[in-house]
């Protein structure tokens, strides 16, 4: 598929909407079905299509094995530092009310860091789920 000009092209063009529709399903979901799970799945997607299409090797160059990795690091660290922040303010472990002095802003406010922790771990997990399947058996496409 590396040399189908039409597929690469519909990519260029396609690629950018699905990484736009990943943030609004990620910002949306504090008002309606979303969040973060579902922006991960479809940020690692935006990502195995550009594999699909360019090539493995192509792919890496964009979004690197060790950035994948630190992504699946830093989503957790997040997620936990919210819950952490909650019991330093005095609440229990992920109580987002204490995040403000308006305890609906804490809500949005924790709500929002942890969806972000979790698509960032999520997109994280299906790239290297993702690349650990792709080099199985696999000569480098470069």
């Amino acid at each position: 598929m590396k040399n189908d000009l039409v597929l690469r092209v519909v990519a260029k063009l396609l690629i950018p909407f699905i990484l736009l529709f990943a943030l609004y399903v990620q910002f949306h979901g504090d008002f309606g079905p979303g969040g973060g799970f579902q922006a991960g799945v479809i940020l690692a997607a935006a990502v195995i299509f550009y594999a699909l299409i360019y090539g493995l090797a192509a792919a890496r160059k964009v979004v690197p094995e060790r950035v994948v990795e630190s992504m699946m690091a830093i989503g957790v660290l997040v997620y936990a530092g919210v819950g952490v922040a909650g019991l330093l303010l005095g609440g229990n472990f992920l109580d987002y009310f204490v995040l403000d002095r308006n305890s609906v802003l804490g809500q949005h406010r924790g709500i929002f860091w942890v969806e972000v922790g979790v698509a960032t771990t999520v997109s994280g997990v299906m790239l290297k789920i993702f690349y650990m399947f792709s080099d199985r058996g696999h000569v480098d496409d470069e």
